[in-house]
Formats: C-alpha cells, structure tokens, sequence
C-alpha cells in the first residue's frame, strides 16, 4: 500500500501536518548540523593533517558544493523514488560520509566523506521543505517556513557548541558523529510519516548536460578562488579555472532555456519577484555560511579561544534565533515580507561592523552580543524570503521552486565561503609584508620590543646571540598575529558591505509586492 500526502492527513488527523513538519525537521537538523560543527575542528585537522588553511575550508566549502548538486537532483530523485525513499535514503548516505568522516586517515578521504554529506543533505533539504509548504494552508505558510527556517540557520548556530564539546571531551572526529543520533530518529519517523509512491514504470530523463555545465562552473570557479592566493591571480592556471568557470556558467544557463528537461528551470527567475528573491537568497547564503566558518577560526587563532570556548560563544546566538525564528515566522504572515528581509540584512550588516572592530583585547561576552546581533538579522530574513520565493509560483512549480531557492542560497554558501577565505588570504599577506617593511630600528617601538624581549631573556642566563635570535623570532611572531587580525576585520568589513548589497534587490521585492497589493485591492 502506498501512503499519499492525503492518505496520511486522513489517517492522522489535522495533527498530520505538524507530524511531518517534525519528521522533515530532524532530518534538517541531522543534515545542516554537520555543516557548522566542523568549523570549530578546522584548526585541529589542520594540525593533524598538516595543511594550511587553503586545503582546511574545503571541509566546508566542498559541502556546500556538493550540497548545491545534489539540490538540483531532488526534484528529479524525488520523482523516480518518492518522498518517503529520497528521505531515508539521503539519511542513510549522509550517516555512511559521518562515519567516514570520522574515521578519516587523511585530508583527501575526509574532503570525500564531506562530498558524500554534502550532496545527500542537497537532496533532501528541498523536499522536507517542498512538503512543509504543501501541508499548509496559504494563510500558515509563512509561520511554516519559519519553522522550516528554524532547522536551516539554528541548527548551524548551535553546532560550533556541539563540535567544541566533542573536541574539549574526545577528539576532532567525533565532531561528525554527533549527528548520527538525529539520522537515526529522522529515519524512524520517515518510515512512518513521510508520502509515498509507487515506482514510474520509465525513467524520467535526466539532464546530463546541464549536470556537467554546472559541475565544471563550480569548479573552475570554486578551485579558482580557492588557490589563487597560493599560485598567483594572474597565473595561468588560475585564469584558465575562472574563465572555464564562468564560460561554464553562461552555457548552463543557454542550455537550460533551450532544453524541455532543465535540471533548474531557469524560466522562473522571469518572474521579478523571484528572481529578486533569488538574489537576496545567494547573498544571505555568502554570507551565512562565510560568516559560520570564518567566526569559529578567528576566535581560536586570534583569541586563543579553545573549541568549547568558542562553541560556547555562539551558544546565545543559537538559543536567541529558538525564540525568533517562530515570532518571525508569524511576523511574515502580516507583514510585507521584503520589509523583514531588509531589515534583517541591515541588522546583520551592523552585527558584523562591530565584529570588525574586533582583536586579542576584545572580551568573551563582548564577542557573543556582537554574534547575537548578526545571528539576529538571520532570524528575519529566512522566513520571510522562503515566503516570498514561493508564494509567487503557481502551485505545480512550488517544488522545482523550492529546489532553486535552496540552490540559489547554497551555491552562494559555496562560492562565499571559499571567497571569503581567498579575501582572508590575500589581505593576510598585504598586512604581513606592509607590518614586515616597517620592522627596523628606524621604528623605536619595534626597536624598544626586542630590546625589552633581550632583558627579560638576560635573566635566564642566555648568551646575546641566542637572545637576539629569540627576540627576532618573538617579534615575528607578534607581527603574524597582527596582520591575522587585521585581515579578519578586513574580510568581516567584505562580509558586511556585501550583505547590503541585497538591500537593492530586496528594496525591488519590495515595490513588486506592493504593486501586488494595490492590484488585488
């Protein structure tokens, strides 16, 4: 017997609804859990592995890569298994890339294991959130996003805690176990709530070409910005990934306007309001997920935070969203939804203004207000940008849709996180050598440093050779530090202006709705 969407409503009652919201929920808890415990563990494997930060953010920018992929396959999957299979399946994927992950001999398997996760979370992310917006009536829907949105951003602010708490009891590689437990229960529940459907007795086809356009973009792109730093922006290499890239993107785009199949239907972003929307998306998607990851490691190498210490820093922000994200979600219900998303952005764009002003002084609870302000920015935006996506679409394009929502969003998780990363880099190294020409005893405060350094190391009974060395060696150290910190300041400034750059397309939604409005009236 195949249980449909009505079937299960009728057997459960009016509760139906809220089952299956529940159910879709620990599977996105279980799967965007794992996206942000990682990045208190960067520092760590970094040790353990023995790579540099190049190599480090592929942890999390392979899975949001790949987490893009797998979006685009849902609709598709969904439509040859049926809900219920693509949620347990994508479950069970995700769990073996867990363990794998975990058990990880070197940094190339555990960059597999992240793919693994990553496109498994992609597949089932849309679906959980295409069944929430069905299940619900229109005058609810903005409520159910927002709890939908609740497991989409609390989850990742919650998961530094998580990650730190594993690394402070344990070890680094239990930070990709912890969402096995939330897999398991999500699994249970699926079996019991999730629709299904009988088999298609053919196929559906499949766009190969737009698959393959879209992976050699990303690539090109993603690998492009992630070395640059490390081989030179003007290498040949380096140019040939990004052209490739954006060659890639453009015939994507042509081939999915021309083909009958299109892996995303790009035909929808003809809509204003949804293409605005999906630009506001890809942007709070940068940033959201740059931000997740650039955080966790500035406070460990900049603060000298241990991973439970910067988890625990973030815990506040994660708690608070608990409470907004249901508040918002009702909000989004009454009020003109692109007026929430611009003030979100701006709230997050502040949020990380004061995060830029931030160095080894700044203390732990000053850090966690500043973390509370931008986490609630967040907490605005996602329902009510859920909301707008939708809602303009007919109803048979609800789940497609939802699919190039969640990609637009995730693809900019993708490029922001590794862009930001580059921004890190390269502004790392301008400070570094711009600190490193000033250091000579023409400057009396670096002159004064080593020679304060020599008198202290004199009372050890160090000869003046030795204690010169060590000076110089002190003095290097100081002068990394501080051009880490002020290239973190720099990128949080980057992260700042960029969000306000969705201001203009969200200031469009806005006057698209209220021409709505007034037509209706």
């Amino acid at each position: 017997m195949y249980d449909s969407t009505e079937v299960l409503a009728e057997r459960y009652g009016p509760s139906y609804r809220w089952l299956v919201t529940v159910t879709g929920m620990v599977g996105v808890v279980a799967m965007v859990l794992s996206m942000t415990t990682v990045n208190v563990a960067v520092p760590d494997v970094m040790g353990a592995f023995g790579i540099g930060q190049d190599m480090a953010q592929w942890m999390s920018s392979a899975f949001a890569a790949t987490m893009t992929f797998g979006m685009l396959l849902s609709a598709w999957v969904v439509g040859v298994l049926g809900e219920r299979r693509t949620f347990i399946g994508s479950l069970a994927i995700f769990s073996c890339g867990a363990v794998l992950g975990g058990s990880a001999p070197n940094e190339d398997v555990l960059i597999f294991a992240r793919v693994l996760q990553g496109f498994s979370s992609g597949v089932g992310q849309p679906l959980v959130m295409a069944i929430i917006f069905s299940v619900f009536p229109p005058e609810r829907r903005g409520m159910a996003m927002g709890t939908f949105g609740l497991g989409v951003v609390f989850a990742p602010a919650i998961g530094p805690t998580l990650g730190g708490l594993m690394i402070e009891f344990f070890s680094w590689r239990y930070v990709f176990y912890v969402a096995l437990p939330f897999c398991l229960l999500a699994g249970i529940l699926g079996s019991l709530f999730m629709p299904t459907q009988p088999l298609p007795k053919t196929v559906p086809r499949f766009d190969w070409i737009g698959f393959f356009l879209i992976g050699a973009a990303l690539f090109g792109i993603m690998t492009g910005f992630a070395y640059g730093q490390s081989e030179g922006w003007d290498s040949d290499t380096i140019v040939a990934r990004l052209a490739g890239g954006t060659v890639a993107s453009i015939l994507f785009v042509l081939w999915e306007l021309r083909t009958d199949r299109p892996l995303l239907d790009v035909r929808m972003f003809a809509n204003g309001q949804f293409a605005s929307a999906g630009i506001v998306a890809f942007i709070f998607g940068a940033c959201m997920m740059g931000s997740t990851y650039l955080v966790p490691v500035f406070v460990q190498t900049t603060q000298g935070f241990t991973p439970l210490v910067s988890g625990l820093m973030m815990m506040p922000a994660g708690l608070m969203l608990a409470f907004i994200f249901p508040i918002a979600g009702r909000m989004a219900d009454v009020l003109p939804p692109a007026l929430m998303i611009m003030g979100g952005l701006i709230i997050f764009a502040i949020g990380f203004h004061f995060m830029s002003l931030a160095d080894v002084n700044t203390v732990f609870w000053t850090l966690v207000l500043v973390t509370m302000v931008s986490r609630l920015g967040l907490g605005f935006i996602n329902p009510s940008l859920n909301a707008s996506s939708l809602k303009v679409l007919p109803p048979d394009k609800v789940r497609q849709g939802a699919g190039a929502t969640n990609f637009m969003r995730q693809l900019g998780g993708a490029l922001g996180t590794v862009s930001f990363v580059a921004v890190l880099e390269t502004r790392g190294r301008f400070h570094a050598e711009a600190l490193t020409a000033t250091q000579d005893y023409a400057n009396h405060a670096t002159d004064r440093l080593v020679h304060q350094v020599e008198t202290l190391l004199k009372t050890v009974g160090l000869t003046e050779r030795i204690r010169h060395n060590a000076a110089l060696d002190y003095l290097g150290t100081v002068v990394h530090a501080q051009s880490q910190t002020l290239a973190f300041q720099d990128t949080f400034m980057v992260v700042g202006g960029v969000t306000l750059l969705a201001l203009l397309p969200a200031y469009i939604l806005s006057r698209s709705q209220r021409r709505d409005m007034r037509g209706a009236d």
